[in-house]
């Protein structure tokens, strides 16, 4: 596997036009009313976040009226709201709205991604679509030297890390994170979903 910087594998996420039925849809979603005369993204949108961050967030997938529009992960849509209002309490961001790419955020020990790239219709990627957009996940993954934790949102994003845990040969325990589940808080650090330790073996594997 070639070891893009951060730099590079943006771009060629932001580029990439592998999955037709993604790119269709993508470039083709309907403006809502209140976003009308705002020029959307309807590109790929990569991760976002702090390189050196110790917690990966990882998300389905874009939404159509959010980061499809807005080019920014977990940006501009309900789940953005209540995301960042949750890291500006921990300490993760230095603001608690995550509105447009140019609104000032930034995050601090953590970093923001998604399982796949594009929006898909009916938030539902197809297989082949989770599969073509996986190598964009590992080296996001290895590029991430610090984390030791990943939060995945979702039973969909849960099902891709523990496939790419599997595809590793490191699979760990995982604690699945279901509606009404409390949260825990230790030395003011929020812990959620699935915690892992693998990725020093991770890495050092490749």
């Amino acid at each position: 596997m070639h070891h893009f910087s951060f730099e590079e594998l943006n771009r060629e996420i932001i580029q990439c036009r592998k999955c037709p039925r993604l790119v269709q849809f993508r470039e083709h979603v309907a403006e809502r009313k209140s976003f009308q005369g705002q020029c959307y993204w309807r590109k790929p949108v990569p991760g976002f976040g702090d390189p050196k961050g110790w917690l990966l967030i990882l998300g389905l997938a874009p939404a159509a009226q959010g980061a499809n529009r807005t080019g920014r992960m977990f940006t501009g849509d309900p789940s953005a709201k209540f995301l960042m209002q949750t890291l500006y309490r921990a300490g993760f961001a230095n603001q608690s709205t995550s509105e447009l790419a140019t609104d000032g955020l930034k995050l601090k020990g953590c970093y923001l991604t998604a399982a796949v790239k594009c929006v898909p219709p009916d938030n539902k990627p197809l297989q082949a679509e989770f599969a073509t957009c996986n190598r964009y996940f590992e080296q996001e993954f290895f590029l991430l030297k610090n984390i030791r934790a990943v939060l995945a949102l979702g039973k969909l994003a849960f099902d891709h890390y523990q496939r790419f845990l599997k595809k590793e040969g490191c699979l760990t325990r995982l604690t699945p994170f279901s509606h009404g589940k409390k949260l825990n808080w230790m030395d003011g650090r929020l812990f959620m979903g699935v915690i892992t330790p693998v990725h020093k073996t991770l890495t050092q594997k490749n």
